[in-house]
């Protein structure tokens, strides 16, 4: 199922099953969401896997519904792994992201759901975002725009979602409650402190224009003060049309881009040929929607971190 259609706020998605991926709180071995003496949460994928393994710590077992190197927006689960949600005590997921988890929590009679969603604010992006764009005209931006869920890529805003998971943990789980909060406190100042090296680091470049493959960083371009260009809408399946290359092509030179942003887990091709057709380069801008062996770290931070340099270099630092 393509996610275009629940990004769309009234857009609805047939019911589809969950499924268990591997993933664990403490090991990465392969294991079934609940029969554990531990807090058992199902997480829908690796953004909400880390917040639930680093807010839980020992005390939560924690598997995950996207495999490491699956594409996130197009998940598809069977009907009896959804069996298997019903084992757990909390599953944590992000609303209109994965429209089988949405259908599947929708329909499961889990004890504790917890919608990252509701802990920040989404916006509405299309394929052109930040304050340059409103310099800009293009009809396609319309055409493409939704709800963005990629709040992880803003450390603000995935802050204000670990605070609320934490609090959620507490609820659900009063009995470790002080190490919950103990841990989304650690978490928090980690990630004001990431919020603080992307605003020095990203703050005096020679450029504010960037191009990825699909619109997923926009939180971070609004955040830091640039503009995301995408190839590509929310959706990293959809297909540019013409015009909007063409346009590509010239704001890339009025606006001094040096680079086409590709990602792991979606083709290059359409990055590598507008970057070959305009003379421009490429390079990996990762929106950290899985860890896999073709990861520039291990976790979220260490990644993050590789964007922050990959966009200063792609900027220019003065």
């Amino acid at each position: 199922m393509n996610v275009r259609r629940r990004l769309i706020p009234i857009a609805a998605a047939a019911a589809t099953a969950l499924g268990l991926a591997t993933l664990s709180a403490c090991s990465t071995e392969s294991s079934a969401a609940g029969g554990t003496d531990r807090f058992d949460v199902v997480a829908s994928f690796y953004p909400l896997t880390f917040l639930a393994e680093r807010i839980g710590g020992s005390h939560v077992h924690v598997t995950s519904l996207t495999q490491p190197g699956q594409e996130p927006h197009d998940l598809e689960i069977s009907a009896r792994q959804t069996a298997r949600l019903q084992t757990s005590d909390a599953v944590l997921y992000l609303k209109n992201l994965q429209p089988s988890v949405d259908d599947a929590v929708a329909q499961s009679e889990v004890r504790t759901k917890i919608d990252a969603a509701s802990f920040t604010s989404l916006e509405e992006h299309g394929n052109e975002v930040g304050g340059h764009a409103a310099a800009h005209d293009h009809s396609a931006n319309e055409e493409s725009s939704g709800l963005d869920p990629h709040i992880w890529l803003d450390p603000v805003r995935y802050a204000e979602v670990a605070k609320g998971v934490g609090r959620a943990f507490e609820k659900a789980d009063p009995k470790h409650a002080a190490d919950y909060r103990k841990n989304t406190a650690a978490l928090v100042k980690r990630l004001d402190n990431l919020n603080t090296r992307f605003a020095d680091g990203l703050a005096h470049t020679k450029s504010k224009v960037f191009i990825t493959t699909h619109a997923a960083f926009g939180y971070l371009a609004e955040r830091y003060g640039l503009t995301e260009e995408a190839i590509n809408g929310l959706d990293p399946e959809s297909e540019p049309s013409a015009a909007r290359v063409k346009a590509l092509e010239k704001m890339a030179k009025a606006d001094g881009v040096t680079t086409v942003f590709y990602e792991t887990l979606v083709s290059d091709s359409t990055a590598r040929t507008l970057a070959s057709d305009t003379g421009l380069r490429t390079d990996v801008l990762d929106p950290i929607e899985g860890i896999t062996p073709k990861s520039r770290g291990k976790d979220y931070f260490s990644v993050q971190e590789a964007n922050l340099k990959a966009l200063q270099q792609a900027l220019g630092t003065s």
